[in-house]
């Protein structure tokens, strides 16, 4: 079975879209009702927590697939996608922050952005299992 056609990975496409439009959504909203700089109130904090909880429901998601995946290569896929981006993360961050600490000309980082990062680390992962192992999620 292809890992697309497992039921539990059709669970989680059916979980990921809806959460994927409301962090959308709920970015859009607060990028058009929150100003630029604007003070910390209970609107515009109330605003900025919407996407946080749409990225809590993804972090939910991946879990519920990891428990839901009766499949363990399947299972053991996902995990190590997610080991990938856990560790490139983890990497990029840490290595940016000691440069932001010793380096004053250095950009912050916003911390906005390491979610996306893990993301981008997952589709790394994804290429890690075809490429590297030869799979990426297609058992016979």
């Amino acid at each position: 079975m292809r890992a697309k056609d497992h039921p539990a990975m059709r669970r989680y496409v059916r979980r990921f879209v809806p959460i994927t439009f409301a962090y959308v959504a709920s970015i859009a909203l607060a990028t058009f009702l929150v100003a630029d700089n604007a003070p910390a109130g209970v609107l515009t904090i109330g605003l900025a927590l919407l996407p946080g909880l749409a990225v809590l429901g993804w972090l939910w998601a991946m879990a519920r697939l990891l428990v839901e995946l009766d499949d363990e290569y399947l299972r053991m896929l996902e995990v190590r996608k997610m080991l990938v981006a856990t560790g490139l993360t983890l990497a990029i961050t840490s290595v940016w922050g000691i440069l932001e600490l010793f380096s004053p000309g250095i950009p912050r980082m916003p911390v906005f952005f390491v979610f996306p990062m893990w993301c981008v680390g997952l589709a790394i992962g994804q290429l890690v299992n075809r490429f590297g192992f030869g799979d990426a999620g297609d058992c016979g």
